[in-house]
């Protein structure tokens, strides 16, 4: 199911687009877990917990009369996540080389001068492209999550490790870019792909990012500086796990 995530702070525009959406719900395949509105940047990147190509953004490239505050906000959710689909909705048409500038590869864009039936043709194209193309993420190479509550996916090179949050019954993952916060259990990371191991009661690791393993104190480092602790009874076979990739 898609994550819809919409920045527009025009009134008229949110429930236009958000009635289009609506639209192509009832009369497609296209399913969807929620679909959030946002008049304001910070509140749209604040609300993002997860990552993946169900991940889709209807960013407006104007916002409060700054031209291109769509397109940056584009760029930071591309950084965070290179899998999320970004769709552009605006009148700014002119601003479409731009955006190679800034990398963030948007799906498309759509205009807000279309007719009723060619806006709707256009939202509901993007929509069912996305969502027909959430089980072939270039996931052949990401790391995969699911649960009720969370749906994860990043590619697997960017992982570093997993830790138990602070918070009750959430996760860390700290990656080469950042980290993120979500619901689930250690243990049932631990059993999800078997290319990370089960380092200790508190951390799962990606051996691939593993730079250095601290035999005496029993502590793993990741290329970033980054660390943590490993059991003494798991040690020798993450050593051994190293070795062989050697």
């Amino acid at each position: 199911m898609l994550n819809i995530f919409i920045l527009e702070d025009d009134h008229f525009q949110q429930a236009r687009l958000e009635n289009a959406i609506k639209n192509c719900i009832d009369t497609t395949d296209v399913k969807y877990k929620y679909c959030e509105v946002f008049g304001k940047p910070n509140q749209l990147l604040e609300a993002i917990t997860e990552t993946g190509n169900h991940q889709f953004f209807f960013l407006d490239i104007e916002i409060k009369g700054q031209e291109k505050k769509g397109i940056e906000v584009a760029r930071e959710i591309r950084e965070r996540d290179p899998n999320a689909v970004i769709v552009f909705v605006t009148t700014h048409s002119e601003f479409m080389p731009v955006t190679y500038r800034y990398h963030v590869s948007a799906l498309d864009f759509i205009d807000k001068g279309l007719k009723e039936t060619e806006f709707q043709e256009a939202v509901s194209q993007v929509l069912e492209h996305a969502y027909k193309n959430i089980p072939y993420s270039v996931a052949d190479n990401s790391f995969v999550y699911k649960t009720n509550h969370s749906h994860v996916q990043v590619p697997f090179n960017d992982i570093l490790y997993f830790e138990t949050s602070p918070t009750v019954h959430k996760i860390i993952l700290r990656t080469k870019t950042g980290q993120m916060e979500f619901y689930g259990k250690i243990s049932d990371i631990a059993k999800t792909d078997k290319r990370i191991y089960h380092a200790h009661r508190a951390c799962v690791v990606n051996p691939d990012n593993i730079t250095r393993i601290d035999r005496t104190n029993h502590v793993v480092f990741f290329e970033n500086g980054d660390s943590c602790f490993i059991s003494r009874l798991k040690q020798k076979k993450l050593v051994e796990i190293m070795e062989n990739k050697l």
